[in-house]
Parts: structure tokens; sequence; C-alpha cells
């Protein structure tokens, strides 16, 4: 007797979860994706992407639940609130995410929405905030070609041509190597690749100011910034 009372609240239990499941909100969902980025837990992302197949479209949790959370790592980050390797984590995390949705995304509908050529220019050999970036983009979508620090100007170029790029991200973290930046864009010019190849600059000394001055589409001052001002420029 005491065995079936048991079963039978047991059962009652799981059905109440289950009810509180189905009833679950669509953006509560996408908070959920997101909250589970932030936590830049693997397992948490994956559990939160499982919960939300057959819910919510495979391009919505990755747009509104797992980029959004990625945009709020990135503010995180430049609050000092999370660190470098809580924002590599978080995009591992992203990734592992989108690659278990591949198999509900019909053939062809993998969005690219840009290709992007990053790097720190010659004579430059400051990384981190130029990672971050670059991380912060694929984890928007973009298809980015991090080609590291102290870059030589026509090595930018090049990848560019190589990869049919549709913008460069210029750092530069010392003032003495902000020409770099004017240089590339005057390559672009030569050789006739400015008009389908958006540029676009950061690092401490640069302004907007000087991205005026130099002929730069945009300027940005953090990675999440980065991330807004890509799409802008590209989308």
């Amino acid at each position: 007797m005491i065995v079936l009372v048991f079963l039978g609240r047991l059962r009652k239990y799981f059905l109440k979860i289950k009810m509180e499941d189905a009833t679950i909100s669509n953006e509560e969902l996408l908070q959920e994706l997101s909250d589970a980025i932030v936590s830049c837990k693997k397992d948490a992302v994956l559990a939160a992407v499982e919960k939300a197949k057959g819910v919510l479209e495979p391009s919505e949790i990755i747009e509104k639940g797992l980029a959004a959370g990625m945009n709020e790592v990135g503010t995180l980050f430049e609050r000092g609130k999370l660190f470098l390797p809580h924002v590599m984590m978080a995009a591992d995390a992203m990734t592992a995410g989108v690659e278990s949705l591949k198999d509900l995304m019909p053939e062809g509908t993998e969005s690219k929405m840009g290709v992007i050529v990053n790097g720190t220019v010659e004579g430059d050999v400051h990384d981190i905030g130029k990672s971050i970036v670059s991380t912060m983009l694929q984890s928007a979508g973009f298809e980015v070609h991090d080609i590291g620090r102290d870059v030589p100007i026509k090595n930018f170029v090049d990848k560019a041509k190589e990869v049919s790029a549709n913008m460069i991200g210029l750092s530069a973290l010392m003032t003495t190597t902000l020409p770099g930046q004017k240089d590339v864009i005057e390559l672009l010019k030569e050789e006739g690749m400015r008009d389908n190849v958006k540029v676009m600059i950061g690092g401490a000394p640069a302004t907007q100011a000087w991205a005026e001055k130099i002929g730069a589409d945009c300027y940005a001052e953090n990675a999440s910034e980065a991330v807004a001002k890509a799409k802008e420029l590209l989308l």
C-alpha cells in the first residue's frame, strides 16, 4: 500500500515537471540559452540547446539565444567581470551548441554573414584584444581569418584576396604603429580592392577621428562594438 502511494506521488511529480516544461515560453528558452553561454559551461549550453530543439528554429536558437549570450560575455569582459579564459570557454561552448544544431538545418541554410581578415599591424606585437575581437566576430556568425600580430601590410591584402574577404580588421596598440592602418587602406586602393573591402580599425590609440582621417569605414572601441559595427556594414 505504501509503495503504491509513493509511486502515485512520484507520477504526479513527474507530470507536474512535464507540464511546467511544456508551458515554458520561447522568451524563457532564449534566456536559458543566453545564460548558459554566460556560465561558460559547455554542458549547460548543450543541455539548453537540447531543450530548445523542436520548440525554436535553429536560426533563432543561434541568433537570439547563443549569440545574445556571447554579446553579454563581451560586455562583461569589457567591464572586467569576466576574463580571457572565460571568453574562450564561452566561445568554445557556443561552437559546440551550433554544431549540435547542424543536422536540423536544411543544407545551404547555414548563414555566413561575411568574411573578415583580422590582425595586428606590422611592428605591433599586442595580441589579446585582437584575439577577443576575432572570437566575438566568429561567435556572431562571421567567417574570421585571424592572421596574428606584427603582420606586414601586404599580408592583409593578400589574405583578403585569398579568402574573398568583405572586411579587414586592423588593430594597433601603439601610436607608432597607427600609420600601418592607413598603409593597408592605401594598398587596397592601389590594388583596386577598396570599394569591395570594408576596413574596421581599433586599438588603444585609435579614435573615430583617426578612422575618418585615414578613410576607414568604422572604428570600434571594444569587441562588442566591433561585432555591432561589422553587422551594420556587412548585413
